[in-house]
């Protein structure tokens, strides 16, 4: 069901504790912790604390929710003190999500092209 934690997913082993990871920030609503496989010199995941499979089944069922992942993409992005950015939602295997909880990746501290890929 949206929003219940699921036993068999990843980060919401993280939001429960069950899973180390490096917590950079997090709210009542959300965590943000650093990818353990970065692409960029800053490579922060910032996850709703309920589960959705991802940013559409989030922005259809929690909107309130989406927006606090992103505006806590801001917030980890200011800490590590970063001009510039990128904020990428993967959803759907083709788009290469992995994980099947809704979350965003912030990248940057170093160049990023265009288109990604």
């Amino acid at each position: 069901m949206a929003g219940e934690p699921q036993d068999d997913c990843l980060f919401c082993k993280i939001v429960a504790g069950h899973i180390p990871a490096t917590i950079v920030r997090e709210t009542e609503t959300t965590v943000a912790f650093r990818d353990i496989n970065p692409k960029a010199p800053t490579h922060i995941l910032v996850i709703p604390k309920a589960h959705y499979e991802n940013a559409a089944a989030l922005a259809a069922g929690a909107p309130e929710l989406a927006a606090d992942v992103l505006r806590e993409t801001r917030a980890v992005a200011d800490e590590d003190e970063l001009d510039s950015y990128r904020i990428v939602f993967n959803t759907g295997s083709g788009a290469g999500q992995t994980v099947w909880h809704a979350h965003a990746h912030v990248l940057g501290g170093r160049g990023l092209e265009w288109p990604p890929g």
